[in-house]
Formats: structure tokens, sequence, C-alpha cells
């Protein structure tokens, strides 16, 4: 099982290729807000847990499980940032949340966490009934 900052870099990796098409050392530092030298540590730690195939000059590509950790993680990212949405949290503070909490939750919490958002976004009544009572307790203080 990959580590928390084993999870970011893979995160990373895995969106950069699906946004730009590839990854590169310098693409995911920046991202990250990390040193190149740091990130050339982290791949070929990757490279040898067989998450990536890393070849020095030529670039990065995710193994089949590498990719699938990378949609899990992505999914999990995008999960919390919904349910962070629903309850109302300041969109200036979600991405901070999640990466704060994402590394926290057991797989079968974020499940949970599907669940509730699935019960909310099925019916709208629902998120405008929680709207109601954030409001009212609002009013309280």
């Amino acid at each position: 099982m990959p580590t928390p900052s084993m999870e970011d870099y893979i995160e990373q990796i895995y969106k950069l290729i699906e946004d730009k098409g590839y990854a590169r050392v310098s693409d995911i530092a920046e991202a990250l807000s990390v040193h190149p030298s740091s990130v050339t540590k982290m791949v070929q730690k990757l490279d040898k847990d067989e998450y990536l195939v890393y070849e020095k000059y030529r670039g990065l590509i995710l193994t089949p499980k590498g990719k699938k950790i990378g949609q899990r993680l992505v999914f999990r990212h995008e999960l919390l940032e919904d349910l962070l949405r629903i309850i109302g949290v300041k969109e200036e503070n979600i991405y901070e949340d999640v990466e704060g909490i994402e590394h926290h939750l057991s797989w079968d919490a974020i499940d949970r966490v599907g669940d509730l958002v699935q019960y909310f976004q099925e019916d709208s009544k629902r998120i405008e009934e929680l709207k109601e009572i954030q409001q009212k307790n609002e009013d309280l203080d």
C-alpha cells in the first residue's frame, strides 16, 4: 500500500497524464510545490514499487497498478470535494481541507462518504433542508 506521500505523487501523475497526455518531473514538481530532485527520488521509488515505469530523460508512464490506484485517488479526492460542497464548506477552503483529510480515511469510510453524497444528490430537498439547519444554527450564534 502506498504511503500518503506516494499517494499524492501517484494522484498528481495520474491527473497530469489524463490532462496533458504526459507527466514530466518539472510538471509534477510544480503541481506539488516541491523540488525536482524530490520528484526524481519519489519517481524512482514508485518505479521500484511498480506503480510506474521511469526512464531518465524519457519520462514516465503509470503501470496498470499505478493507473488503478491513480483513478481511485482522484475519485476519493473529488468525492470529498463533493461532500464538502454539499455540506456548505466555503469554496476557498475545500482543496486544503480535502488535502488534510483524504489520507486519514479508510476506504470503508470513503465508501460511506460516497453513500452520503449519493443520498444528498438523489434528492435536492435534502440539501435544502441541511442549508435550513445551518442557517438556523448560524442565527443562534
